[in-house]
């Protein structure tokens, strides 16, 4: 026993060179994170007001927007398994400079056809967190993700909160909105310099040593560990060939890698993704008319108590790492167990008699949101395997894009019998949800099983 333990204390101490360099790397993500929403949180709620001051009718503003949200449905998935091929460095940087342009040319947007243009690579390659949640799977282990994440999780969450005071500071300056755009590009210039300065080396040790770790677990890393020859293949041909080949060789490998996923076992887990985004965008989705209708409080009220919850949900993502140490990292029960939460909140809100019954179930609902948006995408990369993380991550993306554009129509229906209509359907998504899980307990707790059919 004695030499057992020495032997763990001399790997312990041989490791933490690498675990130190890698959380240098990982706390440096966390800054990526909180710039990109900080910067994009100031913009995005002055929006609406620009549009229509540049004289666009409801309606079309309402198009602008649904085609962003179209463009993000069909672009994520695509970006995802686009970074698995080139790297995270490169596809990174790639986004967020794309980005910054969308935001420049937002910034000098004085029609309509400008605005709707300055929206087209934002809609296409805005898709930092995603990739950057990519990376932080790669860098760490399975034990340690969901505390990583929630940690990521809150970094960026701090920073969507500060946004819209600053911005709503800026836009009462002459010509606000133009200066806050340009601001915003520069914030992600400045978010691009620090990707390009981190520490890519100790993410390379990093992540070689976490590849080694995970080896031989699940299949579709398997799969994933047969097309990294495809990828070699494609940098040979960016070498050698011209680029037209190279660059057809790298979409070839994406819809190879999409292909995998769409004949995978992984549709139950996305199905739960969906049927949860959607329950809590409902929740959402008539908040201040309804707190208006059911108990005369003004939207003011509303705005303080969202805010409340999004400080909460700082929290929760801060104390995710103590929580699965409670439940022994079990991510199913977990996620069971704050879906269920979630579902009982939703109702409680949908049935309160008074404000006091709102405010306690926004304040749990909180924390169950957070933590089950943490596991679900933990359980995602963990059946699925590590090695395909972005694919995964820009499928999960696409699919809770598919919930944003059901929910605002679900909830228009449900809103025409009561006010409480959209939570109320809402917690009979979010059972559904539960069943699904309860019903394949099984292959969530044996998390190795999850088998691609041959191509």
């Amino acid at each position: 026993m004695e030499e057992e333990e020495e032997e763990d204390e001399g790997r312990g101490a041989a490791e933490s060179p690498t675990a130190a360099a890698s959380g240098r790397f990982v706390r440096c993500l966390y800054a990526v994170g909180f710039l990109d929403l900080f910067g994009v949180s100031m913009v995005v709620p002055l929006m609406n007001l620009h549009i229509k001051s540049l004289g666009a009718s409801h309606t079309l503003a309402g198009i602008i927007g649904s085609l962003y949200g179209i463009m993000q449905l069909f672009s994520s998935t695509f970006v995802g398994c686009w970074s698995d091929i080139v790297g995270r460095r490169y596809s990174l940087l790639a986004c967020i400079l794309l980005s910054a342009l969308g935001y420049f040319l937002l910034g000098t947007s004085t029609t309509v056809f400008l605005f709707a243009i300055s929206r087209v690579p934002v809609g296409i390659f805005k898709h930092t967190l995603s990739i950057s949640k990519a990376l932080l799977s790669d860098l760490v282990s399975e034990r340690d993700r969901p505390l990583v994440m929630g940690r990521f999780n809150a970094a960026s969450s701090v920073g969507f909160i500060l946004g819209p005071v600053v911005g709503g500071y800026l836009t009462e300056l002459e010509d606000g909105f133009y200066q806050t755009s340009f601001i915003c590009a520069s914030i992600f210039l400045l978010n691009a310099g620090l990707v390009w300065m981190l520490p890519w080396s100790e993410e390379n040790t990093g992540n070689r040593e976490h590849q080694q770790g995970n080896k031989g677990t699940d299949s579709f890393s398997a799969k994933a560990n047969r097309d990294l020859h495809l990828k070699s293949a494609t940098n040979g041909a960016m070498a050698s060939n011209s680029l037209f080949r190279s660059l057809w060789m790298q979409v070839a490998t994406v819809l190879k890698r999409i292909k995998g996923i769409a004949c995978s076992d992984l549709w139950d887990i996305f199905l739960v993704r969906l049927l949860m985004s959607v329950a809590i965008l409902l929740y959402y989705s008539n908040f201040s008319l309804a707190l208006e209708e059911r108990f005369g409080v003004k939207p003011l009220f509303a705005g303080y108590l969202m805010s409340y919850s999004s400080a909460l949900g700082v929290l929760a993502g801060c104390l995710l790492g103590p929580i699965t140490r409670l439940y022994q990292h079990n991510t199913y029960t977990l996620l069971l167990h704050s879906s269920t939460l979630t579902c009982t909140l939703i109702l409680l809100y949908a049935s309160a008699l008074s404000i006091w019954m709102v405010i306690l179930s926004s304040t749990f609902l909180a924390f169950s949101t957070t933590i089950g948006r943490t596991c679900i995408i933990d359980l995602e990369l963990t059946i699925g395997g590590n090695e395909a993380s972005g694919t995964l991550l820009g499928v999960g993306q696409s699919v809770t894009s598919v919930g944003r554009i059901v929910a605002p129509l679900l909830s228009g229906i449900a809103q025409e019998f009561s006010p409480c209509g959209p939570p109320s359907l809402g917690v009979g998504l979010a059972l559904v949800a539960i069943l699904i899980m309860n019903a394949n307990k099984q292959k969530y707790c044996s998390h190795g099983n999850v088998k691609l059919k041959n191509q």
